[in-house]
């Protein structure tokens, strides 16, 4: 089964890209088969940056995406929203991609459901 999770949420601040990673990474972990996309888009794309530090105790966000891409998910992150924020590819952790609003739609259009946070 085809599951694209799109998430529009700063990775810190508010739970929605955390609780939409989670449960990705639980769909990976659980049910053997499975093909997850992750798009980010709007402040999500931040989440994909790499060298984050956060609080002992606090959830890391640079960290669960890894944690994705070694259950191979395919994680892409909307370019036109990256360079609003001004973030380069080469700042982004390793897997990761810019994409754009055409793979998006194709992603879409083949998935069996579409998850939105």
């Amino acid at each position: 089964m085809k599951t694209l999770f799109i998430l529009n949420d700063p990775p810190y601040g508010t739970e929605r890209t955390f609780n939409g990673v989670r449960l990705a990474a639980n769909l990976l972990k659980n049910h053997e088969g499975q093909d997850v996309t992750v798009f980010l888009m709007g402040d999500a794309v931040s989440a994909a940056k790499a060298g984050q530090q956060t609080p002992n105790g606090y959830y890391n966000l640079e960290k669960m995406l890894k944690g994705l891409l070694n259950r191979k998910a395919t994680l892409l992150l909307c370019g036109t929203c990256m360079d609003a924020r001004g973030l380069r590819q080469e700042e982004l952790l390793e897997g990761c991609r810019r994409s754009s609003l055409d793979e998006l739609t194709e992603a879409t259009l083949a998935a069996d459901k579409v998850l939105v946070f």
